[in-house]
């Protein structure tokens, strides 16, 4: 962990200039409230309705949200033997990764109705698609791409400045980019998939300010980008979700 935080901190810090990685921080847009009691693990829009995965045993859910009160519209929750993890939409199909149940529950999209499942042969973290291709973290360096049956495809290594970065966590699919959270930071990468080379980082320092915290306050973890390509972040446990802007840090 200790070299990951070099890396990390390395390549924020501008005598790192010369890596030619991005550096970016984010602007507070507007904010609106989040459930306290939502551990987050996947956060996504389908059809410009906001969709959220719990995680915990016992507490693992799939939601639809209200964006504007942070209520939740529809849920389904998650056996309390499994431990829910990001999630996506691929064409009509709604999928959730569990942590180390090695299995992938699928739903219908519109309905939100349990579906089928499929055998994971890894721990699942994060979930995004490119519209074609499901793609996975599983807490390593490497992303693994699959087809909508689950079948594996490919796999790429992500690397900064030519080093490998771990703690791969949640994903979304951005302009033909992949941006993921690194587990216990507050750094979002942004990555070619083609290569897993990190273009840019975004900086998240401090969004969710020392007042609003408390015990139960955990890392930020949920990138969600609707199509008007607006920006959310939130975080397990954060009584806030945050509308933001990218800024270039100096």
């Amino acid at each position: 962990m200790r070299c990951l935080v070099a890396l990390v901190a390395c390549l924020l810090a501008s005598s790192c200039a010369e890596a030619q990685v991005k550096r970016f921080e984010v602007e507070v847009v507007k904010e609106y409230n989040h459930d306290t009691g939502a551990y987050t693990q996947g956060l996504f829009f389908y059809q410009d309705e906001l969709y959220e995965s719990t995680g915990l045993n016992g507490k693992s859910s799939l939601r639809k949200v209200d964006l504007s009160t942070g209520s939740v519209l529809e849920s389904r929750n998650i056996s309390k033997k499994y431990f829910a993890e990001g999630s996506c939409v691929l064409g009509d199909k709604l999928y959730v990764l569990t942590w180390q149940n090695q299995v992938v529950f699928v739903y219908d999209a519109a309905s939100m109705e349990y579906q089928m499942s499929y055998s994971f042969a890894r721990e699942g973290w994060g979930l995004t698609t490119d519209g074609k291709q499901l793609i996975a973290s599983d807490g390593s360096a490497r992303l693994t791409f699959y087809t909508p049956e689950l079948q594996q495809l490919r796999s790429v290594m992500v690397t900064m400045n030519g080093r490998p970065v771990r703690y791969i966590n949640e994903l979304e699919w951005v302009d033909g980019r992949i941006w993921a959270n690194v587990y216990t930071t507050d750094i979002i990468l942004v990555i070619n998939p083609s290569n897993g080379k990190v273009e840019a980082t975004i900086d998240c320092s401090g969004l969710l300010p020392e007042k609003l915290r408390t015990r139960d306050t955990d890392v930020l973890n949920g990138i969600a980008v609707n199509s008007k390509g607006r920006i959310f972040l939130t975080g397990k446990n954060w009584p806030r979700l945050y509308e933001v802007k990218l800024v270039e840090a100096d």
